[in-house]
C-alpha cells in the first residue's frame, strides 16, 4: 500500500508537471494570448489521470505470483483501456475510424518497443547479477 501512495502521487505530480509544460508551450508558441478555462481544467486532469495511472499500473510486474505473461496481459488491458477511454473522452483524439485504427497501431507498437527494452535492460541486469554471483 505504501509503495501505491507513493507512485500515485509520483504519478499525479508528473502529470500536473506535463500539463504545466503543456500549457506554457501553448502560450508561448501559439498567437492564443488566453487560454479556455474549462478546456485547460479538462486537459490538466486529464494528463494528471494519465499520468496517475502510467506509474501505477506497473506495479504488476512487482507481484511475484503472476507470470510474466500474465502480468504484461493485465498490464497491457490496464493501460490500453485507461488510455483509450481517456484520450477519446476527453478529446485528445477524435472518435471515428481512421483514428481509432491509428491509434491502436501507435499504441501496439509503443507500447511493444517500451516492454521489448524493458526485458532486455533487466535480462541484461540478470546476467550482470548472475556473472557477479559466479564470481564469488
Amino acid at each position: 500500500m505504501k509503495t501505491f501512495l507513493f507512485r500515485s502521487m509520483v504519478g499525479i505530480f508528473f502529470g500536473a508537471f506535463i500539463a504545466v509544460i503543456l500549457t506554457n508551450s501553448v502560450v508561448l508558441f501559439s498567437e492564443n494570448d488566453t487560454l479556455d478555462g474549462q478546456l485547460f481544467l479538462k486537459n490538466s486532469l486529464g494528463s494528471i489521470f494519465c499520468g496517475w495511472f502510467f506509474t501505477v499500473s506497473p506495479l504488476y510486474f512487482e507481484n511475484q505470483n503472476l507470470s510474466l505473461a500474465r502480468q504484461t496481459v493485465l498490464h497491457f488491458i490496464t493501460v490500453s483501456i485507461l488510455s483509450f477511454v481517456l484520450s477519446f473522452g476527453i478529446g485528445w483524439l477524435p472518435f471515428n475510424l481512421t483514428s481509432v485504427l491509428l491509434a491502436i497501431a501507435f499504441f501496439l507498437c509503443f507500447y511493444a518497443v517500451i516492454w521489448i527494452t524493458f526485458y532486455l535492460y533487466f535480462k541484461r541486469q540478470m546476467k550482470k547479477l548472475n556473472a557477479e554471483i559466479d564470481l564469488l
